[in-house]
């Protein structure tokens, strides 16, 4: 009861402290000058202070001042002195925050001061891993340590581009944590939690949209410190790894998420702008795809709509680990179901975006025309293809092995392995599959792929029948299980040029579909000649502005099929009603037709008021 006590008054002392202080603090700061000034960036119309996060420093000081008094300091959270060295770096941090919010350092400056403040928390505060993982060396423990501070405090820094956004995020992941304290029972550590629970709820007042107010780097910086070295502090009894970073990495998921997509987009950005302009483009370029600014799109510019969509996700994943400590020996199953769901969600959250960005990048790789670049890679590619080949094969015979329960000695090191292996390596030596350049396959090269990959294992399993009885009983099923898997695991890679290709197409399309400047077509003729043109489509997808919306062809028995994921339509006397349907901008002829077929065309076209476009091959003497 006096715990409970204590953690009441300490978020109420911290709430009305932070209410009180926040306008004066308010007011200091903009004479400094510490305001945000509204660019083509930032999401505030109108000019609004930053640099409030020291009035939350303050709140939470004054807050522990007077529970200590009330209660005492000599017992409790406060005797630990690994608490009283955290608040001091937590101020120390918050300082360097607020000179960048008055001066704007240099990233790599305001980079080097987290880090001096991450290192005197291993070095002098004692914070660490080690208390969860007591087999982790001290190097290792200072790398993870200092990484995780750094990215917690840069996590919250980025997601601060909302109003009320970050504050409620600390605020929902300050009740997390100190909900599982509660679960353990140990309750001791709560009330620093409830305290900083407080001193967020007295802030959001000022800092929920429309702000008046902003965190600032001081207040970002100060959460993301306070929440990622908090459990290192109040967490190291139970050893548990769930309690002591299972809730808090959940509990920071959605800053971390975003963080770990800002810095995969602006790599590769940064890649592909190098590839145009020599130095354009810098990993730590500010941009406007952070989680949050995608939603604010999608929900029509609310923020508040927003802010609480990213909260509830913040919610439910604090829920998530708050019942896997409940259930105890089910919570691994629990974690894998929301990992699997967290999959889904962030798949379609990326894809448009991130994903499409790496296509565009591999697409000027694979179509890079300077002459030591392609020179560089074509020499790599047989390497490449053998090196595989091998590795694959080897591990396969490693694995059926063991799937067949057969006793993995010398004897079968130096003579199974070695015979299914080569035999299906000097095969596909023999059939030229290593002379084929694969990014121009056709059906006969892959022929000889699959046709390679049979004669070899069952030239290998005769070998091996006669060479060694002891397996005789096993070798038919085992060499038949091998001559499928080597032919599927080869085939694979060789084909991947083209999946990923078509990945990144069906990515161009669903990120086309929605634009209005976007050419939306229907191609007359589902025969060899709309393949040529879907994939000329393909090959230019980074640059593309057009998208199929269907296919008219005049067979009736494909009607409603699909083909390369678009429909067929209809014939050609139901054009007009399909365009309608579709709300098509042209149809593109694909397939030979003369003189009088395309009269008909036209004239059946007409009415609707489409452009109308004919893709054909020539060839023509020069």
């Amino acid at each position: 009861m006096e715990e409970l006590i204590k953690c009441a008054i300490g978020l109420v002392a911290a709430c009305v402290a932070t209410l009180v202080l926040t306008p004066s603090v308010r007011g200091i700061n903009t004479r400094l000058g510490m305001v945000d000034k509204p660019d083509p960036r930032r999401i505030n119309k109108v000019p609004v202070t930053r640099g409030g996060g020291w009035a939350i420093l303050l709140g939470v000081q004054l807050a522990v001042a007077l529970v200590g008094v009330l209660f005492g300091f000599d017992k409790g959270f406060f005797v630990q002195s690994s608490f009283w060295r955290l608040t001091a770096l937590s101020v120390m941090m918050c300082m360097i925050g607020l000179v960048d919010d008055k001066f704007s350092l240099p990233p790599r400056v305001k980079l080097a001061g987290q880090l001096a403040v991450a290192l005197l928390a291993w070095f002098w505060a004692g914070l660490g891993f080690r208390s969860v993982f007591d087999w982790m060396p001290a190097w290792l423990d200072l790398i993870v340590t200092t990484f995780w501070i750094v990215g917690a405090v840069n996590a919250f820094n980025l997601i601060d581009g909302l109003d009320g956004l970050a504050s409620g995020l600390a605020f929902i992941a300050m009740i997390g944590m100190g909900g599982s304290l509660f679960f353990l029972g140990e309750t001791t550590g709560i009330c620093y939690y409830m305290i900083v629970a407080g001193a967020l709820l007295g802030f959001l007042r000022y800092n929920y949209h429309p702000a008046s107010i902003f965190l600032g780097d001081c207040g970002s910086m100060y959460l993301g410190f306070v929440i990622s070295t908090l459990p290192m502090c109040t967490h190291h009894a139970s050893g548990s790894f769930l309690v002591s970073v299972g809730v808090p990495l959940l509990a920071m998921g959605v800053p971390i998420f975003d963080t770990a997509l800002a810095i995969v987009r602006r790599s590769i950005r940064h890649l592909i702008l190098r590839k145009d302009d020599a130095g354009a483009g810098q990993v730590m370029t500010a941009d406007s795809d952070h989680l949050h600014h995608r939603i604010l799109r999608s929900v029509g510019l609310s923020q508040r709509k927003t802010a609480w969509i990213l909260y509830s996700m913040a919610i439910v994943m604090v829920v998530v680990g708050l019942v896997g400590m409940s259930l105890q020996s089910r919570a691994g199953g629990l974690w894998l179901l929301a990992v699997a769901v967290a999959t889904v969600v962030v798949f379609k959250d990326i894809y448009r975006v991130e994903l499409f960005d790496a296509g565009r990048l591999l697409n000027r790789v694979a179509h890079d025309r300077r002459v030591k670049s392609r020179r560089k890679w074509a020499q790599l590619t047989v390497p490449f293809y053998v090196s595989y080949d091998l590795v694959v094969l080897t591990v396969l015979s490693l694995v059926f092995c063991w799937l067949w329960d057969i006793h993995v000695d010398k004897v079968s090191v130096k003579t199974v392995m070695p015979i299914r292996v080569i035999s299906v390596f000097l095969v596909l030596v023999a059939f030229k599959v290593y002379r084929t350049v694969w990014s121009r396959a056709m059906l006969s090269n892959y022929l000889r792929l699959f046709a390679g990959c049979f004669l070899g294992s069952m030239l290998g399993g005769s070998v091996i029948y006669y060479a060694v009885p002891s397996l005789r009983a096993d070798v038919v099923p085992l060499t038949c299980a091998y001559a499928v898997w080597s032919c599927f695991l080869l085939f694979l890679v060789r084909a991947m040029r083209g999946i990923v290709r078509d990945l990144f197409y069906a990515i161009d399309c669903s990120r086309l579909v929605g634009r209005k400047d976007v050419q939306r077509i229907l191609v007359y003729g589902a025969g060899l000649r709309y393949r040529a043109f879907r994939r000329e489509l393909v090959r230019t997808a980074s640059d593309n502005n057009r998208i199929i919306v269907g296919i008219i062809d005049d067979d009736i028995l494909i009607k409603g099929k699909y083909i390369g994921g678009i429909q067929i339509k209809g014939p050609l006397i139901e054009a007009p009603e399909i365009i309608n349907a579709t709300n098509a901008d042209s149809v593109v002829i694909a397939c030979e037709i003369d003189d009088t077929w395309l009269k008909v065309v036209q004239d059946t076209l007409k009415p609707t008021g489409v452009k109308l476009t004919y893709f054909t091959f020539n060839e023509k003497e020069v």
